[in-house]
């Protein structure tokens, strides 16, 4: 099967966007593709956190995802931190990289812009830990949107480069945009996206929200004044957006679930009794993992001793074909 490699920061909650947007497609995929899931805490370490504000965000997520279907015995779901071939790797690409290379990609002026009171090092230099998280398993395909495409094509040209300078090492990757999923927009402000970091908490809704809550924020979710139901996100995004979440969660396309409605409030309603009917289950199987912390570390073991079996050869052969003396 194809490897596909991707890497989630545990920064922030999952919300319902998150879910349908991309969490939905991975575990959709599993068993269609050999799929290396690793919660890159070493990523999260490039803007400033509390002491235990990582590792706590890392259980959390692991528990998230695993609630969500991902299957650990299906893929390989693990934290970066506990494969040191991750932070080894990075630092051999990091030297295999050039400065003007680094300089030119967009995240790193976009995020530096908004740290200006303190500009880690590793906030420019992450993409050669990135390109080694990729590299590191002989990854095929990475999902990624297109923010995130100058960092797939940055691991190639690296990739290319060693290849060139030392012998045949790397696969190299391509970065594949994932099937379109749903796009979630604040309940509130149906012209943005739902997001974490949104003012108000609103229109947002998160995976571990009190469901009651949950229902009551979409059935004040914003519309409009003339009571039409009809999809047409430029011109109606409030009931486009109640429209597409209704269909998401039930498997029917917009347009058509639109031609049974004439009103807002049975759309309303409907799309609060499908998101529930959805998150039900999620956060009965998030309470247990929650319950029982050690079962999510020891899935999260295993997930390393995977991962290492495909890590360990491959920075074996990076540092034969580097000459550098056997271990």
């Amino acid at each position: 099967m194809t490897r596909v490699f991707s890497g989630i920061q545990p920064t922030g909650d999952i919300h319902l966007g998150n879910l349908l947007g991309a969490v939905r497609n991975w575990v959709d995929s599993q068993g269609a593709t050999d799929s290396v899931f690793c919660i890159v805490d070493l990523h999260a370490l490039t803007i400033p956190k509390d002491p235990g504000e990582i590792g706590e965000r890392t259980l959390e997520l692991a528990q998230v995802l695993i609630a969500c279907g991902l299957d650990p015995e299906r893929v390989t779901l693990f934290v970066q931190s506990h494969v040191h071939q991750h932070a080894e790797l990075g630092w051999i690409l990091q030297c295999n990289t050039s400065f003007g290379e680094l300089s030119r990609m967009t995240q790193f002026k976009d995020k530096s812009s908004r740290q200006r009171d303190f500009v880690s090092a590793g906030l420019f230099t992450y993409p050669t830990l990135q390109a080694a998280d990729i590299l590191l398993y002989d990854t095929e395909q990475v999902p990624v949107g297109e923010d995130q495409r100058q960092h797939v094509e940055l691991t190639r040209d690296v990739a290319e480069r060693f290849n060139s300078r030392f012998g045949e090492t790397f696969v190299l990757p391509e970065a594949v945009i994932p099937p379109a999923a749903a796009r979630v927009m604040d309940l509130q402000n149906p012209t943005d996206k739902m997001s974490k970091s949104a003012e108000t908490d609103a229109g947002t809704i998160l995976l571990g929200d009190d469901l009651a809550r949950t229902a009551k924020k979409i059935r004040r979710a914003m519309t409009d004044s003339d009571n039409e139901v009809r999809w047409d996100p430029a011109a109606k995004p409030g009931v486009s957006n109640l429209l597409g979440i209704l269909g998401a969660c039930t498997g029917r396309s917009p347009e058509e679930l639109a031609g049974g409605y004439e009103q807002y409030g049975p759309l309303k309603a409907d799309t609060a009794e499908a998101v529930v009917a959805l998150l039900e289950p999620i956060q009965s199987r998030l309470g247990e993992l929650r319950a029982d912390p050690a079962e999510t570390t020891r899935l999260l073991a295993g997930g390393a001793e995977k991962a290492r079996e495909i890590a360990v050869p491959v920075l074996d052969r990076v540092v034969c074909n580097l000459g550098l003396q056997p271990r």
